[in-house]
C-alpha cells in the first residue's frame, strides 16, 4: 500500500486539550480527535474513515450527510469496519484550535483539495509519539449507501490483499 509518511507530532497536544464532550461531530457517533482514533482503531483493529467536510457551507457534503452518513444501513456497516473521524472546515461555526489545527494538518498530510473528501487508512506511531500514515484509499461524495459502502469495502479488501 502506498504510504504517506508525514509525521504529525502537535496531534499528541489535541488529546489534553480538547475537553470531552465540549466540541462533537456534525455526525452522530464520528469523532473529532485522531488520538481517540488512533486509540479505536488500535484496540479493534478497524482502519480509520476520515470525512474531510464544510460542514456548515459545503451542498455535497450535506448531501453525502443525508443520503449516507445518516441512514441506519449506513451505520450498521460502519459499526463492522471502520472508526469514523470527521476532520470539518466549517466558514460560519467555531471549532477549537487544537481541532483546527489537527484538521488542517491532516488536510495537507492528505493534499485534500476539495469537499467532501474521504480518505480510509491505518496509523501507526513511533517512539516519539509522532504518526505515520499508511493511506488505503479514498473517495468523495457517492449518491447511496451501497455506492459508498461497495466502494471502501473494495478498498480494504485490496489492503487485507497487500495491494
Amino acid at each position: 500500500m502506498k504510504k504517506i509518511s508525514t509525521l504529525l507530532a502537535f496531534l499528541l497536544l489535541a488529546a489534553f486539550a480538547i475537553a470531552q464532550g465540549k466540541y462533537t461531530a456534525e455526525n452522530e457517533g464520528w469523532l473529532v480527535d485522531i488520538d481517540q482514533a488512533y486509540a479505536l482503531s488500535q484496540k479493534t483493529g478497524k482502519p480509520i474513515m476520515a470525512n474531510f467536510t464544510g460542514s456548515d457551507w459545503c451542498g455535497w457534503c450535506k448531501r453525502l450527510t443525508a443520503n449516507v452518513f445518516s441512514q441506519p444501513e449506513f451505520k450498521k456497516w460502519a459499526d463492522n469496519n471502520v472508526i469514523l473521524l470527521e476532520l470539518d472546515f466549517p466558514r460560519r461555526k467555531q471549532i477549537p484550535d487544537e481541532i483546527r489545527q489537527q484538521n488542517h494538518s491532516l488536510q495537507q498530510a492528505f493534499q485534500v483539495r476539495g469537499y467532501p473528501t474521504v480518505w480510509v487508512f491505518n496509523l501507526e506511531k513511533n517512539k516519539d509519539g509522532q504518526y505515520a500514515i499508511e493511506a488505503l484509499g479514498q473517495t468523495g461524495y457517492t449518491p447511496t449507501v451501497q455506492q459508498f459502502t461497495s466502494g471502501v469495502d473494495q478498498m480494504l479488501q485490496r489492503a487485507a490483499k497487500g495491494g
